[in-house]
């Protein structure tokens, strides 16, 4: 005898119904996850900075843009990332290199200078001025453009460190683009975290910065991943 569904006891119809609608959420999202996945293929995301991204003293994979990718394959977002990092960057030198170093086909930059700049004491109008020339360049190009601040050293005084370290809001809300803040977020000063020269971070400092700084990343990855 064939008994249709249907013909269960009234009181079973709706748990059945509950069934069916979380049986349809579950594969809308696991569809939606699978979208994303595929709509990155093919993107390229460049991190652009100096020596607390090219992986100054660390070993071969622990750089940050290599750990950053690793986390985001874990999430399965899978892209092209660029590590575009030069040790001793100032962004003056950036900004000499930021047409060569950001190819056509880049989507979104993750634009990470000034360290330098501050421990140089270099004017921070000279900071300022070069950054929004490279956010210009990079918007020109129809890059998403995420940009992650720095702070001076104590040391330089606080007249320079209030005008240096405002450079990255002022410029993030002129050019209506993402800001994280503090690159070196919940790192700096940690000896734990950093190698013997105080400055840079160790490969667990950098699994740190990737934690803090994913959120904002995501959001970046959600404006080319559509």
């Amino acid at each position: 005898m064939i008994v249709s569904i249907w013909d269960c006891n009234a009181q079973m119809k709706p748990l059945f119904y509950y069934i069916l609608a979380s049986l349809a959420f579950i594969s809308l999202s696991v569809s939606g996850a699978y979208a994303q996945t595929n709509a990155c293929e093919g993107k390229k995301l460049v991190v652009f900075g100096d020596s607390l991204v090219a992986g100054y003293g660390l070993q071969p994979g622990a750089a940050f843009p290599e750990q950053l990718n690793k986390q985001l394959e874990a999430k399965g977002l899978k892209l092209e990332i660029i590590n575009a990092g030069v040790s001793g960057d100032t962004t003056s030198s950036g900004l000499t290199r930021v047409d060569w170093s950001i190819g056509e086909s880049t989507d979104a930059v993750i634009l990470e200078l000034g360290a330098n700049d501050a421990l140089r004491g270099i004017s921070p109008e000279v900071t300022e001025k070069n950054l929004d020339a490279m956010i210009t360049k990079l918007k020109e190009k129809n890059v998403e453009v995420l940009l992650a601040g720095m702070m001076a050293p104590p040391n330089m005084g606080v007249a320079y460190g209030k005008a240096f370290n405002d450079i990255y809001a002022k410029l993030a809300d002129k050019h209506e683009i993402a800001l994280y803040p503090f690159f070196l977020d919940g790192v700096v000063a940690d000896p734990k975290l950093n190698q013997a020269d105080g400055i840079h971070p160790t490969k667990e400092g950098i699994s740190v910065i990737v934690e803090k700084i994913m959120p904002s990343v995501q959001n970046l990855i959600n404006k080319i991943c559509q």
